[in-house]
C-alpha cells in the first residue's frame, strides 16, 4: 500500500525535499506552506518557493495563517497521513495536531542538535565561528527542536562560507537523505535517539538592528557577522552618512586604530586586525566588486566609519 505523506515547507530551502519527495514512490496528499507575502512595494503577493513549485507538480496546496483553528484541524484529520515531513515550515505545530499522522512528524532541521535550536541555526552557527554544523533528521515534539534524532549529517564551515552558501549545501543534503530516513520509519527499522537537552543552544531570530558592524570587534568576529548576515540582512556600516553593506571580505594582517580606513583600498581597521573588502553595496545601488566601487566613492586614508 502506497503510503500517504504530508509535506511542510515554505523558504527555498525546502524545495529540493519536495522535489525528491514527488518524484518518489511517496504519494504527497498535501503541501502546506506560509501564506504569500506582499512585495516590497505592495503591488502583488508573492507566493512561498514550495507554494510555487508545488503548483508545478499540481499538488494540492494549503496556506493558512494559522493551525490553530478547528477547520484546519479537522481538514488535517481528514487527510489521514501516514506521516508529515516538515522543512522549514515556519510555524510550531499545534499539540493536538502531533499524534494525528500513523508516525508522526518528522523534521529536517539545519544544524547539529541539541545545538542551535531555533528559527535561525546556520546564521547563528557562522556568526558564532562554529567550525562545523549539518542536517540533524529529527521527531517532532512539543517542545522546539525538542525530539529525538535518528540522523546527523555533518559538513565543514570555512572562512568563505555564506549563510546562503550553507543553506544550500545542507538543502541539497536533507534532499538526498529524507527518502532513506523515510524508509527506516516506516518499516520500523529507525533508530531514534534522545538529545543531550542541557547542551542545547538556541538560535534566536535575526534581527535587523544587530547586523551593524562594531569595528571595535576583533576581525575574525566581524568576518562572521558578514558572512553570516550573507544573504539577510546584510552586515552594514556608515561612511559621510551613507550606509554601506559588505557582501564578501577577508582579513588582512594591517593594524590600526579601529574603525579607519587604512589604504586607497579602502580597507578598514578593526580591533586586531583588518578587514579587507571585496563585494560592497552603496544603499540603493547595486552590489560591487570593490574595484568597481573604488571609482564612485570619496573618501581619504585616515576616515573613520561607524
Amino acid at each position: 500500500m502506497q503510503h500517504k505523506i504530508i509535506f511542510m515547507g515554505t523558504p527555498q530551502f525546502s524545495v529540493p525535499s519536495l522535489e525528491v519527495l514527488e518524484k518518489s514512490s511517496y504519494k504527497i496528499s498535501c503541501v502546506y506552506t506560509q501564506p504569500p507575502k506582499e512585495s516590497n512595494r505592495g503591488y502583488k503577493l508573492n507566493s512561498s518557493p514550495v507554494q510555487k513549485i508545488a503548483e508545478n507538480f499540481n499538488l494540492v496546496v494549503r496556506s493558512p495563517s494559522s493551525l490553530k483553528s478547528d477547520e484546519e484541524l479537522n481538514y488535517f484529520k481528514a487527510l489521514n497521513p501516514d506521516i508529515v515531513v516538515i522543512v522549514a515550515y515556519g510555524q510550531l505545530i499545534p499539540k493536538n495536531f502531533l499524534n494525528i499522522p500513523k508516525h508522526g512528524f518528522i523534521n529536517i532541521h539545519a544544524s547539529l542538535l541539541p545545538k542551535w535550536r531555533g528559527a535561525a541555526p546556520i546564521e547563528r552557527a557562522i556568526i558564532n565561528l562554529d567550525k562545523e554544523t549539518g542536517v540533524s533528521i529529527m521527531k517532532i515534539e512539543e517542545k522546539l527542536d525538542f525530539g529525538p534524532v535518528m540522523k546527523k549529517v555533518k559538513i565543514d564551515i570555512t572562512p568563505h562560507d555564506t549563510s546562503g552558501k550553507i543553506s544550500e549545501k545542507l538543502s541539497k543534503i536533507g534532499a538526498e537523505n529524507i527518502v532513506g530516513a523515510l524508509n527506516d520509519i516506516l518499516t520500523n527499522s529507525a533508530k531514534f535517539i534522545e538529545q543531550q537537552h542541557d547542551l542545547a543552544t538556541y538560535a534566536k531570530k535575526i534581527e535587523k538592528n544587530e547586523s551593524k558592524i562594531d569595528w571595535g570587534e576583533n576581525a575574525e568576529n566581524i568576518l562572521g557577522k558578514i558572512n553570516g548576515y550573507n544573504p539577510s540582512p546584510g552586515a552594514w556600516f556608515v561612511h559621510n552618512k551613507i550606509r554601506y553593506k559588505i557582501w564578501r571580505a577577508s582579513i588582512f594582517e594591517k593594524k590600526g586604530l579601529a574603525g579607519t580606513i587604512q589604504d586607497n583600498n579602502f580597507m578598514i581597521a578593526c580591533n586586531d586586525k583588518s578587514v579587507k573588502i571585496l563585494e560592497i553595496q552603496r544603499e540603493g545601488k547595486k552590489k560591487l566588486l570593490l574595484r568597481d566601487f573604488l571609482p564612485g566613492i570619496k573618501f581619504k586614508v585616515g576616515d573613520s566609519v561607524k
